[in-house]
């Protein structure tokens, strides 16, 4: 299993009004607050359910949001 922040890949993301959840590939999870992103977060369930995974898994696009997120970013402040 790898434990490397350079090569997490999401499979799954999860968002409602309290946390974020990112599945790794390895079967990792990331569960962080919501309240870490203003966007996310000031976000209706509607446009925090339509994500799409970007870069192989590397990160996590919201199209209406225009939010980016890295994987390797999640799991260094998480």
């Amino acid at each position: 299993m790898s434990t490397s922040t350079l090569d997490a890949a999401a499979v799954d993301v999860d968002v409602d009004e309290k946390e974020l959840r990112v599945t790794l590939r390895d079967g990792r999870a990331i569960i962080v607050p919501i309240s870490w992103f203003p966007r996310l977060k000031a976000a209706d369930p509607d446009a925090r359910a339509k994500w799409r995974l970007i870069g192989d898994g590397e990160g996590i696009h919201w199209v209406d949001l225009d939010e980016d997120l890295s994987v390797a970013a999640l799991l260094r402040v998480s």
